[in-house]
């Protein structure tokens, strides 16, 4: 039996995260997103009525397939530093599948702070409020050098986002083919955590 066709919706999702990437917000057209999907600019305009609606529908999926991941391993109560490793490696195996996320995160927070507010910030708080209090302990308790929690997940997260943001400026300037890129990537899974961890361990 031949699997059954994607839905409407699922096309024009699919169509609508391409033009994005390539054309940005302000330069996709409904009609080319119409055209990509296979279906006509009527049909898309009855599942979505608008260009923003559409695009706050992508930001919200690939919002809503990583902050659960996040969150679960902040909700943890693992050990700091386990709890550091696998932050990092279940954010850079998500992106490694999912390369327009950091892109289109980071194109929301400039088009629209409030919206990535809502959407994000304010369920992950709780959950920051928890590693803050972790990261105080261990300061506290002399297991790390004095760190602020807020600098500690700065440069996690910086230096697991900004390769991805960076990668045509790191395959050019490092002579990198799309595979070799890839393997730094995987080698930065386990990288990052460690070079965090010796920074901060006493």
């Amino acid at each position: 039996m031949d699997d059954p066709k994607r839905s409407t919706e699922e096309l024009i999702l699919e169509a609508a995260q391409a033009v994005f990437l390539e054309k940005g917000l302000a330069g996709a057209r409904m009609q080319e997103i119409a055209d990509r999907a296979g279906i006509n600019k009527a049909l898309l305009h009855y599942y979505f009525r608008s260009k923003d609606k559409l695009f706050e529908m992508i930001v919200s999926q690939a919002i809503g397939t990583i902050l659960p991941r996040m969150l679960a391993v902040l909700d943890t109560d693992l050990d700091l530093f386990e709890k550091i490793r696998r932050l990092v490696n279940e954010y850079i195996a998500f992106v490694s599948r999912n390369s327009f996320m950091p892109l289109f995160i980071v194109n929301e927070v400039n088009r629209n702070p409030q919206f990535f507010f809502k959407s994000l910030v304010q369920q992950e708080r709780p959950h920051l409020d928890t590693f803050r209090r972790q990261v105080d302990e261990a300061v506290a308790q002399g297991r790390i050098r004095p760190v602020s929690s807020a600098q500690l997940l700065m440069n996690l997260m910086s230096m697991v986002i900004f390769p991805f943001l960076g990668k045509p400026v790191f395959q050019v300037a490092l002579g990198l083919s799309a595979e070799e890129f890839q393997l730094e990537m995987e080698r930065r899974r386990t990288e990052v955590a460690e070079f965090i961890i010796r920074a901060i361990r006493v």
